[in-house]
Formats: structure tokens, sequence, C-alpha cells
């Protein structure tokens, strides 16, 4: 392990690499459920948009509360030996539980919306589970600020990979497991091989991961109770203002994204098209992540954030005052769009460790989990919100699933992906702006 100018440790690329793969895995899970789980449920399952929403919703809400518990017991009972059992021992489980999200149910009524809210809640419990362990180990794999912006980088490269698979595969892929050419039995053939790799993926980075925080003569940290805890993280105004401003900017990318798929089948008529925007986007994101590195290195990370928040409302502002009458020029517009937005996730995971320091140097306490999984309980709540949104809104403007939508219909649909995202990034830049002082000056 070498040592930088000011003595901090730092840790070997290969490795930061190997414990970036861990997002791979992850967003084998994570895009297909933000690409496809609604769709599957309405445009595969059959499911009134309202329906499909609220149990989003619902195990949205239910997927932060357990992320939030679990970041608790992180701090209080957790230590780096104790994440990476989780990984090994939670991994297949996990796959598993994705896998009952995606299993069509021989029902079919009040019953069949009940076990799909079921089935999604036990995904949601196990990727809680094992995920915010992760997310902590993350705050651990180096002391250098530098490194953990470098595997920040890294994780949003392996994200990226993740859900150009998904969002390009799962349909062919799963239909071609499974023997079909679409409808619920791809689904379910795409979650078994995204299951299969992760569970693999995840159990090769617990077993190699390494806590380079830790020292053989230091004695264990002491353990700090729950209310102050607490109390630190909410009084840690540079933490605050990140996730106030991370959920507006979730809401905003959610709801763009999950109207993908529904404005090329319905607008353009043409589903397939809606496939290959969404892979253009996520690969996108290949590119843009490295620039926007290379941008948070001459400008600093903060900086980043209102870049990406202008662009991203200028693009809106000119989608929202024209018309886009070609699926080519839509899958333009979205790529862009994506290539802005990734500036926005890059800075969010980057800037989380260093509240967290923030927080240790103002409240002398030190909440990696606490923060984690408060940031993942905000975060869920905001996609559920930004589902919310699209079931009220498509549901209001009478979109009833496999049929041909009226013009009033399309309308409205295009002015909810317009506007909402709109006022989302604005407010995210608004929030952004009241960050403190001396967490600004760290960031820049």
């Amino acid at each position: 392990m070498e040592r930088d100018d000011e003595g901090s440790a730092r840790v070997g690329r290969l490795r930061l690499a190997g414990f970036a793969a861990g997002d791979f895995a992850f967003n084998l899970y994570w895009q297909s459920a933000m690409l496809y789980l609604l769709f599957y449920y309405t445009d595969a399952l059959g499911l009134k948009v309202e329906t499909a929403a609220a149990i989003y919703l619902a195990a949205s809400i239910w997927d932060g509360l357990v992320s939030f518990a679990v970041g608790v017991l992180v701090d209080r009972r957790g230590a780096a030996g104790d994440y990476r059992r989780v990984l090994i021992w939670g991994a297949v489980p996990l796959g598993l539980a994705f896998c009952a999200a995606y299993l069509p149910l021989p029902v079919s009524g009040g019953m069949a919306a009940i076990g799909i809210l079921l089935g999604h809640l036990v995904f949601r419990t196990a990727y809680a589970l094992v995920n915010i362990p992760y997310l902590a180990m993350s705050a651990r794999v180096s002391p250098h600020a530098g490194d953990r912006a470098f595997v920040a980088g890294l994780r949003m490269l392996a994200g990226t990979a993740a859900a150009v698979v998904v969002a390009l595969g799962t349909v062919p892929l799963g239909g071609m497991i499974m023997g079909v050419k679409g409808g619920p039995k791809a689904f379910l053939g795409a979650a078994l091989l995204f299951a299969a790799i992760a569970s693999v993926i995840l159990i090769l980075v617990g077993r190699t991961f390494r806590d380079a925080l830790a020292r053989d003569d230091a004695p264990p940290p002491p353990r700090v109770p729950l209310g102050r805890a607490l109390r630190a993280v909410v009084r840690n105004r540079a933490f605050t203002t990140l996730v106030a401003a991370m959920m507006a900017m979730i809401v905003a990318t959610s709801v763009l994204n999950k109207s993908v798929l529904y404005y090329f089948k319905y607008v353009f008529g043409d589903q397939a098209a809606g496939q290959l925007a969404l892979g253009a986007m996520m690969a996108v994101s290949a590119a843009a992540v490295p620039v926007w590195m290379a941008i948070a290195r001459a400008i600093g990370v903060r900086r980043v954030w209102f870049a990406a928040i202008l662009v991203s409302s200028l693009g809106l502002s000119l989608f929202a005052l024209g018309d886009l009458p070609r699926a080519g020029a839509m899958q333009l517009f979205l790529v862009g769009m994506q290539a802005a937005t990734v500036g926005l996730h890059f800075a969010f995971w980057a800037l989380l460790p260093e509240v967290i320091d923030h927080g240790e140097r103002t409240g002398g306490v030190r909440t990696e989990g606490i923060v984690f999984g408060l940031a993942a309980l905000l975060q869920r709540i905001a996609i559920g919100l930004a589902t919310l949104l699209i079931g009220v809104s498509f549901g209001e403007a009478g979109y009833v699933a496999n049929v041909v939508q009226t013009p009033a219909t399309l309308a409205a649909m295009r002015m909810t992906i317009a506007l909402v995202p709109l006022v989302g990034f604005v407010v995210s830049g608004l929030l952004m702006a009241l960050a403190p002082a001396a967490s600004r000056r760290r960031a820049a």
C-alpha cells in the first residue's frame, strides 16, 4: 500500500477496481427494477398503471425503511468483516428474491396484486440487507479522498455496464433462455440470468475486500447511542442539503427514465426503439463518467452538480417548448439528457463519503451505516414518489395498457415527461446551493 505526500495510505488501483465491480452486480438488479419492473407490471402482467405505481411506491418505501434499519445495525453491531460475510452469504438469497419479483403468478385480480407486492417486498428486503453493507464498505475501501472519488467513478462505470446489459438484453436474452419471444416468461428468464451473474460477483467481492481503515493495534471504536448518532446526522448540514438535492434529482431522473418505454411504444409505436434508446442512454454513461471525473478534477465535485443541473434543465426546456416527431430524434435527446444526469449521480456518490467526514469533524461522531441507510431511505422514497407521479398523471390522462392512446393522453404524457423532471432539477440546484461553506471548500 503506497502513501501520498501527506502520509495517507493509498490503495492499489486493481483492488479498488475489484471492489467497484460489486456495483455491476447490484445494478443488474437495480436497473432492472428501475427500467423494466413498472412496465412489466402494466404491459406484461396487465395491471392498471395506478395499481402498479402504488405497488412500486409501497415497495420503495419499505426498501428505504429496511435500508435505514440495516444502516443502524451496521453502525452499532457491524464491522468490515461482518460486511464481507453479508456479501458472501447473502448473494444467493438476494438472487432468488430478485427472481421472485419477476415470477408470473397463476392467479388474477386482487390476489395477483397482493402476490406481486409480496414478491417485490421480498426482493427489496434482500437487496437492502446486502447492498447497505456494501455501501458502508465504500467509505472504508481507502482513507484517501482521491481513491474514494476514483472508486465512485469506477462504480459508476460498472453500474453503467450493467445498465446497458439490462436495457438491451432483458427481453432478447430472457426470451432466448425461456424459448419465447416476449411476455412474462422473457422477463423471468432475464432475472434468472442476471441473478446467477450477480451472485458470483458479490461472493468474489466479499472474499477479496480488505478494510483499509482498520489497524491491528487500534481499540474497537465505542458504540455511539442511537439517539446521539441520529442527532449528529440531522445536524450535519452537509448531509441534509446533499440528500435533499439528491431527492429532487432522483424524482427528475426517475420520471424521465421510467417514461421511455411508454413514450416509444405509444407515441412512435415502436417498443424496440425504446429498448434501444435505454441501451444507448446507458452506453453513453460509460463515456460520460470519465468526462465528469475529469471535469470534477478541474472545477471540483460540487460545481459538477451545478453544471449538470444547468445542462439538464436547458435540455428539458427545449423539449417542453418543441416537438420531436421521430424516434431517432427522441433517442438523441435522451442520450444527451443521460450524459448530463450522469454527472449528478457521480457527484452524489463522490460527495457522500465527504459529508461523513464533515460530520465527524463537526460533530465528533462517525456514522457510516446510518448515513448510507438514511440516504437509501430518502432515495427510495424519491423513486416511489416519481413512480406515483407517473401512475397518477398517466392514469388521469386516460392511459390504458396495450391500446392506442388518444392525442390528449399522449400530450399529457409528454408534459409529464418534460415538466416534472425540469422542476426537479431546478429544485435540486437550489438545494445544493445551501450546502455549508466548510463542505463546499473541501468539495471544490
